[in-house]
C-alpha cells in the first residue's frame, strides 16, 4: 500500500467510525421497517424496487463507492433467472440489490427466519427459506419458490456459500443448480470485482472505491438432467472464473 493511500485511509477513519457505521446501522433498521410497511400497503415487488434499492444505494453513497455495470443487455425483464455471483465482500450484497435492476428473491437458510425483525422482514419480502431437514421439507420449499418466480422475478444465490478469504474463487455448492433445474430457470452468471478492496472479509475496515458488476450471458439448462448437475456447475463456475481472470481478479492475493 502506497504512502498516499495509507494517509488517506488514516484520514478516513474518523468518518468511518463516527458517521458511516452508525448511519449504516440506522439506515438498515429504518429501511427494513419501511419495507415491511410497503409490503403491507402494496406488495414485496414494490418494496424491493423502493426500500431494497434505496437501502443499498444509500449505504453505497455515504461510503462512498462508485458502481459500474456491464452487460445489462444480457437480462430480459420478462424472464426469471437463477442469478449466481462470486462473493468477496459484504458490499457484494449492496451492489446486487442496488444495481442489478431486476426483482430478486434471496435463498436463505431456514435458521435465519428466527432472527428477530430481519427474519420476519425477509419472509414478508418473499425471500425463500430453505428447509433441508428432510427431502419432503426441501420439496415443499421448492414448490413454494415456484409460485414466487412470476413476472420476471428471479432467485439469487452466492454458490461459494461464504466470502472468499483469499481472493480466489471458491468451489461452488450444488444448491443453486439443483433449484435451477427443479424450477427450470436459466443460470445468469454475474461477476463483482473491486468490493474486496472496499471491504475485505473479517472486519469493518471500509474504504471508498469502485465496484464493477458484469452480467454475463445466461446459461440455458435444457439437457442438464440430474446426471449432468456437476457439468452444469463446472460450466457456470468456469464462466465466472474466466471473466474474473479477464479483469485480473479471482486469484490469490499476495
Amino acid at each position: 500500500m502506497g504512502v498516499t493511500r495509507k494517509l488517506l485511509r488514516l484520514l478516513y477513519q474518523p468518518y468511518r467510525l463516527l458517521v458511516l457505521i452508525p448511519m449504516s446501522v440506522l439506515a438498515t433498521c429504518f429501511f427494513v421497517a419501511l419495507g415491511v410497511v410497503i409490503i403491507f400497503l402494496f406488495n414485496d415487488r414494490v418494496a424491493h424496487r423502493t426500500t431494497g434499492v434505496w437501502w443499498s444505494r444509500f449505504i453505497s453513497y455515504i461510503t462512498p463507492i462508485r458502481v459500474k455495470v456491464i452487460g445489462r443487455e444480457n437480462i430480459r425483464n420478462d424472464r426469471s433467472y437463477m442469478v449466481i455471483a462470486n462473493h468477496q465482500s459484504q458490499y457484494d450484497i449492496l451492489v446486487l440489490y442496488g444495481w442489478l435492476g431486476i426483482n430478486i428473491k434471496w435463498v436463505m437458510k431456514s435458521e435465519l427466519r428466527k432472527v428477530p425483525v430481519f427474519g420476519y422482514a425477509g419472509e414478508k419480502g418473499g425471500n425463500i427459506y430453505v428447509d433441508r431437514s428432510s427431502p419432503e421439507a426441501l420439496r415443499s420449499t421448492l414448490e413454494g419458490a415456484r409460485s414466487k418466480i412470476v413476472g420476471g422475478t428471479s432467485i439469487i444465490m452466492l454458490p461459494e456459500g461464504t466470502r472468499s478469504r483469499t481472493g480466489e474463487l471458491g468451489e461452488f455448492k450444488n444448491g443453486a443448480f439443483v433449484i435451477a433445474r427443479e424450477l427450470n430457470l436459466p443460470i445468469l452468471p454475474v461477476t463483482i470485482t473491486g468490493t474486496r478492496r472496499i471491504l475485505p472479509p473479517g472486519g469493518w475496515d471500509v474504504f471508498p472505491g469502485t465496484a464493477v458488476m458484469t452480467i454475463l450471458p445466461p446459461i440455458e439448462i435444457d439437457g442438464y438432467g440430474e446426471d449432468r448437475l456437476n457439468e452444469l456447475k463446472v460450466r457456470a463456475r468456469g464462466t465466472i472464473l474466466a471473466e474474473l481472470a479477464a479483469q485480473g481478479e479471482g486469484k490469490r492475493e499476495s
